[in-house]
């Protein structure tokens, strides 16, 4: 009788460990599911301006990226939370046009040649990306990504280490911004980017060829071709197009109008 009673207090201790179990699992689960419903409700909107600025929102965070043209290219636009700058050159960093678009909220991120650079009351206020480093900021992770030529001598435009690519990533959505480069190892061994933002333009970075199989080996969901107005004019996005999908169908290709008054 008493071996009997034991093995249905024992039986009674092992359902209940396992009812706790299961309970903790179920609730492990739901919280996960919450988690990746999070992170898969994040939503990306952009707006092209021209050449290399950008105005993007993921959620309702704006993000201004290489913010030139003076006030009036961003009339209709909201203010920006967040400016990225990704190089010193005139196409990429104004400084009249960050100090008309900022607020006194508004965060700037910037390699350290462009803070060398800044000036007043703007430079007091800097968060400084080197390459390789990673910042929380605003619910974002934001990393610096090399953008560089990779020849010699005096054709060099952009050297290692001067300006940054960037991703900016806010759960499961992963968006790249090149900067000026070619298609260097640090962009080829990007991992699980959702949308690219690929420049292509001779002789500043590459041609649409080197753009293409740069795309092909990092193979994001989503590119977007821009920064293509060179020497010879605007690159032939077209062919891009058609390069990257002969290679991977899956990639979408995306086509906008970042020059407009070229139409």
């Amino acid at each position: 009788m008493k071996i009997a009673v034991l093995s249905l207090v024992l039986a009674s201790v092992i359902f209940t460990g396992c009812k706790k179990s299961n309970s903790s699992q179920e609730e492990q689960m739901a919280e996960e599911k919450v988690q990746t419903t999070e992170k898969k409700a994040a939503e990306f909107d952009i707006t092209p301006i021209s050449h290399a600025t950008a105005v993007f929102e993921i959620d309702s965070t704006v993000f201004y990226i290489d913010p030139v043209g003076g006030a009036q290219a961003f009339e209709s636009q909201p203010a920006p939370d967040v400016i990225l700058v990704t190089d010193i050159h005139g196409d990429h960093f104004n400084q009249e046009t960050l100090e008309a678009v900022s607020t006194s909220e508004t965060k700037l991120i910037v390699p350290q040649a462009v803070a060398d650079q800044m000036q007043g009351e703007l430079s007091r206020r800097l968060i400084i990306l080197n390459i390789g480093e990673t910042k929380a900021l605003n619910g974002f992770n934001i990393e610096g990504i090399a953008m560089y030529n990779q020849g010699d001598g005096d054709k060099v435009y952009h050297t290692k280490g001067r300006g940054n690519g960037y991703v900016i990533e806010k759960g499961e959505l992963k968006v790249y911004f090149s900067g000026d480069t070619e298609g260097v190892p640090e962009m080829r061994n990007l991992k699980n980017i959702d949308k690219a933002f690929v420049c292509m333009n001779l002789p500043y970075t590459m041609d649409v060829d080197a753009a293409a199989e740069a795309v092909l080996a990092f193979q994001p969901d989503e590119v977007y071709p821009y920064h293509y107005r060179g020497q010879g004019g605007l690159s032939d996005v077209e062919k891009f197009k058609a390069l990257v999908n002969k290679g991977n169908a899956a990639i979408e290709v995306n086509l906008l109008d970042w020059y407009p008054q070229a139409d």
